[in-house]
């Protein structure tokens, strides 16, 4: 027999009885995360703000304090580098020098020559400030763009009560995320930026799992009252909640210690996102249903008959 079936198929758990908990909770995530995004911002990648980015392999273990100096000499403005993956990775991330695209080459020759012959430039790349405002411009509207798409769909599907309660999930979710980059610090790039939309998409799919089995209870107990036939959907479906999140999170672990310096900023925001998209619709989504007042029954009524057997059981 797979030691998976001797898990607990159906749970009782009260999640409904503990939505002004979970409400609660949600409420201080969002207002933590929008005060931490007012007093500490993003720390915006090259991508966003402009400026240069170099990845580098020193033929020894790189002396970062003499990199520094080497570098800080050359009047680029705010200069950082970072070690990463092998001893010998170095990142270089200079500010936005003033001027053209000419004066950007100009700033990468000068660092070629000043790390010396034997560094191997791996990659390099640069953003001008007008592009990086352009980015991020384009990157709200997708993000905005994407929550509202979502939530059209979850109201063409199911009815408007799920739409709104789906959508206010989802900006939960993407206001959380934000709050922790803001929180860590960790870079904010394009990169992160499709991690956000990879959670909202992630989240959505749990919360259209949970919704189905919503809607299939309201038909099939019609009698019983709405929290307890809300409470006994989630508990239906948790069981494939919790493994489907406890497996995404088995790859993206492995990705974020394994992956490399390049994508642990985005697998990060992934992990974070799984853990808090799984909550938002278990605690968030659907005990947001009894408050919206969602309709009971349907077109294609089913009949009652597990309820009445239930009931005189």
């Amino acid at each position: 027999m797979a030691l998976i079936r001797k898990l607990p198929i159906e749970l009782n758990i009260g999640f409904i009885r503990r939505r002004a908990l979970f409400l609660v909770f949600s409420m201080a995530l969002m207002l933590g995360s929008v005060g931490v995004f007012l007093t500490q911002g993003l720390n915006l990648g090259v991508d966003f703000r402009g400026g240069i980015l170099m990845e580098v392999r020193t033929p020894q273990p790189a002396d970062l304090g003499e990199l520094r100096s080497r570098l800080g000499g050359l009047g680029l403005g705010e200069v950082s580098l970072q070690q990463f993956g092998e001893p010998t990775d170095v990142l270089i991330n200079i500010a936005k020098q003033e001027g053209d695209e000419e004066q950007q080459i100009q700033a990468i020759e000068a660092v070629k020559e000043a790390l010396g012959p034997g560094v191997e430039m791996r990659r390099q790349e640069f953003v001008g400030p007008k592009i990086g405002d352009e980015l991020k411009e384009a990157g709200f509207l997708a993000t905005v763009l994407a929550l509202l798409g979502i939530g059209f769909y979850i109201w063409l599907r199911f009815e408007w009560q799920f739409g709104v309660a789906a959508l206010i999930a989802l900006v939960h979710d993407v206001i959380a995320t934000v709050g922790f980059y803001s929180l860590t610090q960790i870079e904010f790039n394009l990169a992160t930026l499709a991690a956000v939309l990879t959670i909202a998409g992630y989240s959505i799919n749990d919360t259209v799992v949970i919704f189905d089995r919503v809607r299939e209870s309201l038909r099939r107990y019609k009698k019983l009252p709405l929290g307890e036939v809300l409470n006994k959907a989630i508990n239906m479906t948790l069981s494939r909640t919790v493994l489907t999140s406890f497996t995404t999170l088995l790859a993206l672990f492995a990705l974020f210690f394994f992956g490399g310096e390049v994508i642990r900023g985005f697998t990060a925001g992934l992990i974070w996102g799984v853990v808090i998209g799984t909550y938002s619709s278990v605690g968030l989504a659907v005990p947001l249903l009894t408050f919206i007042k969602v309709r009971r029954g349907g077109a294609d009524e089913e009949d009652t008959e597990a309820e009445t057997a239930e009931a005189s059981s």
